[in-house]
C-alpha cells in the first residue's frame, strides 16, 4: 500500500490552544511546520467551561475579539454549601476575572494565527503512532488523513493531544494519573435560566465531591452549567450527571431551563508531569497535565506551554540538536513560570479535598468577613493559614 511521506522539522499533533501556539511560534522561528488535528472542526465539539482570566491573554500578547469573548465578566461568586455567598467585583477579583468565551471560535483563530506564520495545517488527520529509527531515535509519527495512511518525518515532535494523549506514552513518557487526580466533568449549556449574568459561579462541597459546580453566563439567559467530581470519590455510576441533575432540580432558579447542548469529559489535576520531555518530543498542555488543579481551568496553561515549545524548537534548530537534555530548555520556561503555582494549587485541592461542608462554610464565612485586597488562591490560602492551618500543612513555604 502506498504511504504518503512528509517532512517538516516539526509535527504538532492536536490544534488546540497550545497546539496552536506551539505551531505559530515554531514557523514564527523559520521551523518548517505540520499541525495535524483529528477532527473535522477546529474547536468542536466543546469540552471546556470556557472561561480565560483577562491577565493571561494580556502576557500572551492575545487581543480580546467579540467575535471570541463572548461574556465579560465583572467578578466571581463563590457559593458554599449551605448558600453563603461570597461575591468579589473586578477591583478584587484581579487575574480571577475574564471572558467566558465561544472557543470554536477563539480555537480557530489561534490555528490561523499559526497558518499566517507559516504552518501547514492537515485536518481530520489522527496520529496513530511514532516513528523511530533501527536505533529506536523517535524520527516522526504515523497518521491517518481522510482515510488515507501517511508518514510525516521530523525533527521534534510536540504533542499537544490532550488528556486521552497517546503520543507521549508511545514515545515512552508515563503519563499516568490516580484516581485522585482526575475529575468527571459533564455540562449543559441551558437557556430560560436564571443567574447573575455579569459573574462567574462557583458551587463548592458536597453537591460536587472533591470539585464544584460552575455557573458561567454566555447571555443574559444562557449559561454553562457543569461539574466536576473527583473520580476516586464516583459512587452513583454517571456520577457527574448525578450530581448536576441534583444541583439543577433543586435549585429554583433553574426550574424552567432547557438544555441546548451537553458536553463531557475527563481533567487532570496534578502540576504538569514529571517528565514532559524526551529525545525529540515535547508535550503541552493538557498532554503533559498542565493544569490548575484546583480549578481544572487549562486554557492558559496550554497557550504558555506552546509557545514555550515552540520558541524552543526554533533554538534547538540552529544547534540540530533535539535531545533531551537539549528540550530541556522548554521543561525549564514552562516550570519557571508555573510549576510552583500548580504544585500549590495541587496540595490545596487534596486537602479541600477532605473538608465536610460545615468547615467549608466556616471558610467561606471567613474568607467573607476579611479585609482581602485582590482575591486570588493565594490570598485565600493566607487567611485560611491563619485559622485553620492544618488545611495548609506540608506547602507553608508556598504561601
Amino acid at each position: 500500500m502506498m504511504v504518503t511521506r512528509y517532512d517538516c522539522d516539526v509535527v504538532v499533533v492536536g490544534a488546540g490552544p497550545g497546539g496552536s501556539m506551539a505551531a505559530k511560534y515554531a514557523a514564527d522561528g523559520g521551523a518548517k511546520t505540520i499541525l495535524i488535528e483529528k477532527k473535522a472542526e477546529i474547536g468542536a465539539p466543546l469540552r471546556c467551561a470556557e472561561g480565560v482570566s483577562k491577565k493571561w491573554l494580556a502576557e500572551l500578547g492575545i487581543e480580546a475579539d467579540p467575535a471570541w469573548a463572548r461574556a465579560d465578566m465583572a467578578g466571581a461568586i463563590i457559593r458554599s454549601p449551605n448558600g453563603t455567598v461570597f461575591q468579589l467585583d473586578e477591583s478584587k477579583a484581579g487575574a480571577e476575572v475574564g471572558y467566558v468565551l465561544e472557543r470554536h471560535i477563539f480555537d480557530k483563530r489561534l490555528a490561523e494565527e499559526a497558518a499566517l506564520s507559516g504552518a501547514k495545517i492537515l485536518m481530520r488527520t489522527g496520529c496513530t503512532g511514532v516513528l523511530k529509527d533501527k536505533d529506536g531515535k523517535l524520527i516522526g509519527i504515523k497518521a491517518r488523513s481522510m482515510g488515507e495512511e501517511i508518514e510525516i518525518y521530523a525533527k521534534c515532535i510536540i504533542a499537544a493531544d490532550g488528556f486521552e494523549s497517546q503520543v507521549g506514552r508511545w514515545a515512552g513518557i508515563d503519563t499516568s494519573l490516580k484516581m485522585d487526580d482526575i475529575d468527571t466533568c459533564i455540562q449543559y449549556r441551558m437557556t430560560n435560566v436564571e443567574f447573575e449574568s455579569n459573574f462567574c459561579e462557583f458551587v463548592i462541597g458536597s453537591a460536587a465531591p472533591g470539585g464544584y459546580i460552575w455557573v458561567f453566563p454566555k447571555s443574559k439567559t444562557t449559561a454553562n452549567v457543569g461539574i466536576g467530581v473527583m473520580a476516586s470519590k464516583c459512587s452513583h455510576g454517571a456520577d457527574p450527571k448525578y450530581y448536576l441533575d441534583k444541583f439543577i432540580s433543586t435549585d429554583p432558579r433553574f426550574k424552567n431551563g432547557q438544555i441546548l447542548e451537553v458536553v463531557g469529559g475527563m481533567v487532570s489535576t496534578i502540576p504538569g508531569l514529571d517528565d514532559t520531555v524526551a529525545d525529540n518530543i515535547m508535550l503541552v498542555g493538557d498532554a503533559a497535565r498542565i493544569i490548575d488543579p484546583i480549578t481544572g481551568g487549562g486554557i492558559a496553561h496550554a497557550c504558555r506551554s506552546g509557545k514555550y515549545a515552540g520558541e524552543v524548537v526554533v533554538e534547538c534548530l540552529k544547534t540540530g540538536d533535539f535531545s533531551k537534555k537539549a528540550l530541556g530548555a522548554y521543561e525549564k520556561k514552562w516550570r519557571d513560570r508555573m510549576e510552583d503555582k500548580l504544585y500549590r494549587n495541587w496540595m490545596a485541592k487534596e486537602r479541600f479535598a477532605t473538608l465536610d461542608d460545615q468547615t467549608l462554610d466556616e471558610l467561606i464565612q471567613l474568607i467573607k468577613d476579611s479585609d482581602i485586597g485582590e482575591v486570588n488562591v493565594y490570598n485565600l490560602l493566607k487567611i485560611v493559614k491563619e485559622k485553620y492551618p492544618k488545611v495548609v500543612e506540608g506547602f507553608e513555604d508556598l504561601i
